[in-house]
């Protein structure tokens, strides 16, 4: 998994920006039948796209030769397209293409409010004028009063995907705790080993080995697959730089109709404002969060949460003799995990809300929901709060599974039940 996972979460970035560039080059005519004749010669055509504007015809005689003839589909207009909107219809022998029917779809639309406009004495370039988008750019204050932009959208990025890590990283590795442990305590090897090991020293060696290696794959699978990402990028996507720059630089020889470098060095703040103007709002807000604070508390919550978590995996993984018993130990543990889960949602909406407050106080949710309001700006006595309530239920759970685990692991051929449990957990030794 250390270099097939790269491979695969490569492949998620890289497959679908391949396949988008992927066209099909077949070349589709279509016969057009328009009973409206308004439509004729109107249609755009493409590079693989054609219309064949056919008079004195029906559709249905063209479906008794459509076999024979070379025609992708037949585009049937009728006389009531303009109040009816059903009125267009696309015949052909297999199912068109999204693209295709969005094309003629998108083309028809255009064209149809043009000639409304017309035909109620509207001009179409004062429609065009009154059209308006808003962009709202956020200013975060900071406590000295330094006025620093900020992105809301970024936020919920960086958010989202620290919390769906945590998610992962607990559950992936958690699951291998409590697999080694049920798999030490069937083979028997576990009777060996606390011969000369303490139970609660055996059971902290395996989540705390387990901890690390999991870290080194993380570290090992960001690293390749950015590796495997450049590479595919360089191999698969050559021009692809060539063609971002390209299009800058006919976006300013299009506004300033002039030396395309000329015009770039001195309109450089206006093409920012205008065409770019989100995009570099995106890199300022990135250079303007606070990475180290939000690494640090990522590397916290991942470690707190795994340790957490893997603790009562061990405890559940020594209470049975084999994987199917532990449904009914790890419905328990797991609900807190996926009710993370879906408040995160909620959370990234309102990261301020009462809800995402609680949940990020809450040590068994906190890992995940604190992460996603630490990007949006967390008050510092309610991350503290929040990371001390962490460590001491981290110590209490450690010290419940501890005295679990130390008799689990030497019994054999017994249905455990939460009675059972707590039995466990008061024996003195």
């Amino acid at each position: 998994m250390t270099i097939l996972g790269p491979l695969l979460f490569a492949g998620l970035i890289i497959g679908p920006a391949w396949l988008a560039q992927m066209e099909d080059t077949e070349l589709k005519k279509i016969a057009v039948i328009d009973s409206t004749h308004l439509f004729v010669d109107r249609l755009p055509e493409t590079e693989y796209i054609q219309f064949d504007y056919l008079e004195n015809t029906t559709v249905n005689e063209i479906k008794e030769s459509f076999k024979e003839s070379d025609y992708y589909a037949v585009l049937y207009i009728s006389h009531i397209v303009t109040y009816v909107p059903n009125a267009v219809r696309l015949y052909s022998d297999k199912q068109p293409s999204f693209a295709i029917k969005s094309h003629i779809a998108n083309a028809m639309e255009k064209f149809i409010e043009h000639e409304k406009m017309d035909a109620a004495g509207i001009d179409p370039e004062v429609v065009k004028s009154i059209e308006t988008n808003i962009s709202i750019s956020t200013i975060q204050w900071t406590e000295s009063g330094e006025e620093k932009e900020s992105s809301t959208e970024l936020a919920m990025i960086i958010g989202y995907i620290g919390g769906f890590l945590i998610y992962f990283f607990i559950f992936m590795f958690g699951a291998q705790v409590m697999r080694g442990v049920i798999e030490e305590k069937t083979s028997r090897i576990v009777e060996i080993i606390v011969s000369s090991a303490k139970p609660f020293e055996l059971m902290m060696g395996k989540i705390i080995g387990l901890a690390l290696v999991g870290l080194t794959q993380f570290m090992l699978w960001i690293l390749l697959t950015f590796a495997i990402v450049g590479g595919a990028k360089a191999i698969f996507f050559p021009d692809l730089n060539m063609q971002n720059q390209q299009q800058q630089e006919a976006i300013v020889q299009d506004m300033f109709g002039e030396d395309v470098s000329k015009a770039a060095q001195e309109s450089q703040p206006a093409l920012n404002s205008a065409e770019m103007g989100e995009a570099a709002a995106i890199f300022t807000s990135l250079q303007n969060i606070n990475l180290v604070a939000i690494l640090g508390a990522f590397l916290f919550y991942l470690l707190g949460g795994y340790l957490l978590y893997s603790s009562l995996f061990a405890a559940v993984g020594s209470a049975v003799d084999n994987e199917a018993d532990t449904q009914q130990f790890m419905l328990p543990i797991t609900i807190p995990l996926i009710l993370s889960i879906i408040v995160m949602m909620n959370a990234i909406q309102s990261p301020q809300g009462p809800l995402a407050f609680w949940f990020s106080m809450i040590p068994f949710t906190s890992p995940i929901i604190m992460m996603v309001r630490i990007p949006f700006g967390v008050p510092a006595w309610e991350l503290a709060l929040s990371m001390t309530l962490m460590v001491l239920t981290f110590i209490g759970t450690v010290w419940l599974a501890g005295r679990i685990y130390r008799t689990g692991i030497l019994m054999y051929g017994k249905k455990v039940n939460y009675k059972e449990l707590w039995k466990w957990i008061r024996y003195k030794f």
